[in-house]
């Protein structure tokens, strides 16, 4: 799995990340990760950031796919950190969900805990326990075939699993997660979760903003082009 480089410069680099791509080890695996192919291809990034993490300012999940950037100097980590803690990034997230929504566009606005079922779980409903962290996700439906929606997801707050979670508290989990949705049936000829993350906003150390757009993969086209059958 080799990441498509969307955009580069000396500061900055902006990769397409494959579904099924680990961004950096979890010090128990020894699979190939991003943080690999970086410092294989950019042997000085290396350097950059925080330990095994290689200039990774913000991640994204195995299984989503999308943009990613990453600094390739400690000025342009810091710079960019910075950002994404303020939440200056424009981040947009696309995802097929399990039925037909309801309303064109609204905000999720419903804190995030740890499930009380325990694990790798989130909740944002009644069933979380421990400290809550405001969540906010503002969504617009792009379309809808038979029984799902490909939703845009706009996450205004950064919290592990968010938009998985938001979704599955307002009774849309993402299509094929394995985690939230454990007892859906995979659909849509997806074996992965299907959320992609579409597109990144951000100003670069230069002072540029720039949009980072994301082509969809292949699984996300056969799913669409699936849907104009449906």
């Amino acid at each position: 799995m080799i990441p498509e480089i969307l955009y580069e410069d000396s500061d900055v680099l902006a990769v397409n990340k494959p579904a099924g791509l680990v961004v950096h080890s979890d010090g128990r695996t020894k699979e190939p990760t991003l943080v690999d192919w970086l410092i294989a291809k950019y042997p000085d990034i290396a350097e950059v950031g925080e330990r095994v993490r290689a200039g990774i300012v913000h991640r994204l999940d195995r299984e989503t796919s999308g943009a990613l950037v990453v600094a390739k100097n400690q000025k342009a980590f810091e710079y960019l950190k910075k950002q994404f803690q303020e939440r200056k990034v424009e981040k947009i997230y696309h995802a097929f969900v399990y039925g037909r929504m309801k309303n064109d566009e609204g905000v999720i606005d419903r804190p995030i805990a740890r499930s009380k079922r325990g694990g790798a779980l989130w909740s944002a409903t009644r069933g979380r326990k421990g400290k809550e962290r405001k969540a906010i996700t503002e969504y617009k439906v792009l379309r809808r075939d038979g029984d799902f929606s490909l939703v845009e997801l706009r996450p205004l707050t950064g919290r592990t699993h968010q938009l998985r979670v938001h979704l599955k508290a307002i009774n849309y989990p993402v299509v094929c997660d394995k985690l939230y949705a454990p007892k859906r049936e995979p659909a849509l000829g997806f074996s992965r979760l299907a959320l992609h993350a579409r597109s990144i906003v951000l100003v670069l150390p230069s002072g540029k903003e720039i949009k980072i757009e994301a082509p969809y993969p292949k699984d996300f086209e056969q799913a669409i082009h699936f849907g104009t059958r449906c």
